[in-house]
């Protein structure tokens, strides 16, 4: 084997390509005015490697779903440094500073693939409402856990628990992506998680144990 020989990463499956063309389409133009074949052409595989790999749009979306779930994990509480600060407050802090910088050029490039899924079809379809659902609890629950940590270490006013707090920051910032979208501005959705962040600045009582 050469060792002079450089490593490429590998390219992704077909899969994996329709997975990604359905968070881009949806996240640009909604679940309902996304069609196989738009998929199929944004992904640049055939209609029936689409059909190999899924059974409807519906599984597709789905599947995307969890598949939005697990980037968050990586993107949002691995990989960035900030997720290795130690005090939990100013973690918790540094998330919304994260997610607050996130949101900057057009809307599809930062808005969140399930919220935008699940405002169009929870009444229509139950299947996406619930994958939906997992999605967004997963991330709040995961949340939760540097909140629990901040309450512990620094208490928190009005018995607020950590999980209602993390569901409130979910929900700021799902808030946010659609006024960017309305005002096809993002300014205006970082500034609902500046709001947000003088909130949860204010819940802690870090002050008064300094």
């Amino acid at each position: 084997m050469n060792a002079s020989r450089t490593t490429t990463a590998p390219r992704p499956s077909a899969k994996m390509k329709l997975i990604e063309a359905a968070q881009t389409l949806v996240r640009r133009q909604g679940y309902a005015a996304t069609s196989v074949d738009e998929i199929c052409a944004g992904a640049g595989v055939t209609k029936g490697a689409f059909f190999h790999h899924f059974a409807s749009k519906e599984a597709l979306a789905v599947a995307a779903a969890s598949a939005w779930t697990d980037r968050a994990a990586e993107l949002i509480f691995t990989l960035p440094p900030w997720t290795r600060i130690e005090d939990p407050l100013e973690r918790l802090i540094a998330h919304i500073d994260f997610r607050a910088a996130m949101m900057d050029g057009p809307a599809e490039g930062f808005t969140c693939y399930v919220g935008t899924m699940v405002q169009e079809s929870f009444a229509s379809s139950e299947t996406l409402r619930q994958a939906s659902d997992e999605s967004i609890t997963a991330y709040s629950e995961r949340l939760a856990e540097d909140i629990e940590a901040a309450i512990a270490t620094y208490g928190i006013r009005d018995g607020v628990s950590a999980l209602s707090l993390a569901y409130h920051v979910q929900a700021v910032l799902q808030g946010a992506f659609i006024l960017a979208k309305a005002k096809a501005d993002p300014a205006i959705a970082r500034e609902s998680a500046a709001h947000l962040k003088r909130y949860v600045i204010m819940l802690f009582d870090r002050g008064e144990r300094e």
